[in-house]
């Protein structure tokens, strides 16, 4: 039944923040500079994004079905990390229902339910860990005040069940509660359940989502339909920096099946009856573009080199190091450009009528992409309703979708829903790349085989920067990028001088956010380096690790998945058998996890036999989702490690297919992955993206110690 006939009369929730503190502080402390500028970097490179909505009215997010079924509407969208199998777990608990009759679906924005912190950064169930659980917990309340007024009983004298309620001889489900009820009043927050007493959160449930995509439900973007349904499609450039200058569409518009040149001073899109006929118009159009020189990859390498652009120290210790005692050791690493490769290409259904839109969309950024379409058909937000769709990969790719925008005029224009996706060529030439990166490292042991000083500078272009979801304001204000600089801090705090600076340089091309942001190409730079220094002080890398991290509350569950790690695989330096093994660690979003790599070379290339991990997320809400996570993100990294790269040939991007973009595959994939949970803390933390750091670098420590050579570069070759 729906649940608008309601009356909130009590406001009890905290409506949190997220950078909103940050935001404030930073403003506010300007004038001091790098001092407090670097304290600000840092609260931003380890907190929890919290959920940024309406946490007052628990209505938003439920809705009781006559069939006595729970709709939860997630403002969190499923692009296959399992998210909406944990926060059913976490509703159940607290609504006394049965996994069962909970339903999860995406909140629409119509619903009012959006999170302005959208899908990313591993937040999705942290950051509704207290306030999804909160009014759970209130709408419990709610049914159970309800339920005592029908049954004329106290409310203590009542007994919850299984989505019913019952009191004296009579029990009522909660679809019976509910129906009629045309005001709600809320009551304070109940006190939650203690992770003891819960019966779902922390048991491995099936997913929730299982059954649609085996048997192949339309749950993605691409399956979208809509009565009278046109295609789109939209001229591209293909040198960087191309400017759109004019189009000569004279022979397009006669084409088979074409309904309509749209003609934007942004933008020439085509409408027509079929996709087919789409693309043969949009080919058929003369485009006039105004193009830079062109580039080749030995520019942009040239480019993305320490020194250049501009720097900001964003860790400070003790003394920077005197780089001409022999004694300081530096190594040069680099990472290249990288594309996300998701297998679902962009694309979106839009159908415009009078002041009204309705967008069908795989976006990460619901509220962002309403406001963008709204804006640029001149409508109110309320009239624009976005309804996102399953995501067939996301990976940051879709945490801007301006693609919405061009739909919505193209229907606009011809007055009938337009689908419009990109072509695979599209997608991997217009990609919000991963930037490419440049590294110096620098190291000086003391006396006793320690580090005494350790310096990273790394150049990076734009990850936050210039992204539609960070404030123009705030890369002024930090100095830095704070995606970029995900796992650039030095984590071994116990050394006495440390100074971590980051430079930062605008690419002619698009780059943005990525799975781990900055984390995949930090990480392995510092511990491919910290490695190397473990060499030269003839120690155990491991050991090595341990005595340079401090014992505060953070160092403590560093040092922990660090052990943890080593004792599951039975770390040692020592070749077997042609195998070695690699260790290295990293903490990203206050979620420490250290990984093994055992690989083997065969016929010139690197073999990963076996990775073992060990991560301390907190709680695992769901840990066989935790642990599935672990295997994708050691997936995922290491194909970008040992395999994707993205090149610039006279000014164009390639590859443009799968194939000659090379990504691993099932030959690749460990046949091992051996995978060990903490919980150093009481609460849920970053999951998704924390296990793509240290892959890189310990397969390339475990290189070294069977051949002898450091691999420095991504992707890892040995030739």
């Amino acid at each position: 039944m729906p649940n608008n006939k309601k009356k909130i009369s009590r406001r009890k929730f905290l409506v949190r923040g997220g950078l909103g503190t940050v935001g404030v502080v930073a403003i506010g402390s300007y004038i001091f500079r790098n001092p407090i500028r670097r304290q600000i970097l840092g609260m931003a490179n380890s907190m929890d994004m919290a959920y940024m909505g309406d946490t007052g009215n628990p209505m938003l997010w439920f809705e009781i079905t006559k069939e006595n079924s729970i709709l939860l509407h997630s403002p969190k969208v499923e692009m296959g990390q399992g998210t909406f199998t944990s926060l059913a777990q976490m509703a159940a608990d607290e609504l006394e229902v049965p996994m069962h009759l909970i339903q999860v679906v995406h909140a629409t924005t119509a619903t009012g339910n959006i999170d302005g912190m959208s899908t990313g950064g591993s937040t999705s169930v942290s950051g509704l860990w207290q306030p999804l659980r909160e009014m759970a917990a209130t709408l419990r309340e709610m049914l159970t005040l309800e339920a005592a007024k029908k049954l004329a009983l106290q409310p203590k004298d009542l007994v919850l069940d299984k989505g019913t309620i019952t009191g004296g001889n009579k029990t009522l489900t909660y679809a019976q509660i509910a129906e009629g009820v045309s005001e709600w009043d809320v009551p304070e927050t109940p006190t939650l359940k203690s992770l003891k007493d819960y019966k779902y959160i922390g048991k491995p449930i099936p997913r929730v989502d299982l059954g649609a995509k085996v048997f192949g439900d339309p749950i993605f973007g691409m399956d979208a339909t809509m009565p009278n349904m046109l295609y789109g499609t939209v001229v591209r450039p293909t040198k960087i920096g191309a400017i759109f200058e004019g189009a000569d569409i004279s022979q397009a518009e006669k084409m088979p099946g074409v309904v309509k040149i749209v003609q934007e001073p942004d933008f020439v899109g085509v409408v027509a009856t079929s996709l087919t006929a789409a693309e043969n118009a949009k080919n058929n159009i003369s485009v006039t573009w105004k193009t830079p020189n062109n580039l080749n990859t030995e520019d942009i390498v040239a480019m993305m080199t320490v020194g250049n652009g501009k720097s900001t120290i964003i860790q400070k210790e003790g003394s920077a190091l005197d780089e001409e005692e022999e004694e300081v050791v530096s190594l040069e690493f680099r990472s290249p450009i990288g594309a996300h490769a998701q297998i679902e290409p962009n694309g979106v259904l839009a159908s415009v009528e009078g002041t009204r839109a309705t967008i069908k969309i795989a976006t990460q950024v619901i509220g962002l992409t309403r406001k963008e379409v709204a804006e640029r058909l001149e409508l109110d937000e309320e009239n624009v309703n976005v309804i996102p769709t399953y995501l067939g990969g996301g990976f940051g790719r879709r945490l801007h979708t301006p693609h919405a925008i061009q739909a919505a005029v193209m229907s606009k224009a011809v007055g009938q829903p337009v689908k419009y996706f990109f072509t695979r060529q599209e997608e991997f030439q217009h990609d919000m790349f991963r930037p490419p990166t440049h590294h110096i490292l620098k190291g000086k042991l003391n006396n006793e085989g320690l580090l005494e000083g350790l310096e990273h500078h790394f150049v990076s272009g734009d990850v936050g920067n210039n992204s539609a979801m960070i404030p123009s304001l705030l890369p002024t204000v930090l100095g830095a990028d704070i995606g970029a600089i995900r796992g650039g801090f030095i984590q071994y705090t116990k050394i006495p001088n440390l100074r971590s600076t980051y430079w930062h340089v605008t690419l002619p091309f698009a780059t943005s956010w990525w799975r781990s942001l900055g984390l995949l190409a930090n990480t392995f730079a510092m511990e491919s380096f910290i490695d190397a220094m473990a060499v030269k002080a003839g120690k155990n890398p491991v050991d090595f690790r341990l005595a340079q991290i401090e014992d505060d509350a953070a160092g403590k569950r560093l040092k922990a998945v660090i052990q943890a790690a080593s004792d599951k695989a039975n770390y040692q330096d020592d070749i077997k058998e042609g195998r070695a093994m690699g260790f290295a660690a990293s903490v990203d979003a206050g979620t420490p996890c250290a990984q093994v790599a055992e690989i083997s070379i065969e016929n010139g290339a690197i073999k990963v036999h076996k990775v073992t991990c060990a991560m301390d997320p907190g709680v695992a809400v769901n840990p066989d989702q935790v642990r599935a996570q672990c295997e994708g993100a050691i997936i995922m990294g290491l194909s970008a490690a040992m395999h994707e790269q993205m090149y610039v040939e006279d000014g164009t991007l390639k590859p443009t297919i799968y194939g000659p973009y090379q990504m691993a595959l099932m030959k690749h994939a460990p046949k091992e992955i051996d995978i060990v949970l903490l919980q150093g803390r009481d609460t849920p933390g970053a999951v998704g993206e924390p296990p793509l750091g240290p892959i890189g670098a310990a397969i390339a420590n475990a290189v070294f110690r069977l051949s002898g050579k450091r691999l420095q570069e991504m992707p890892l070759k040995l030739v």
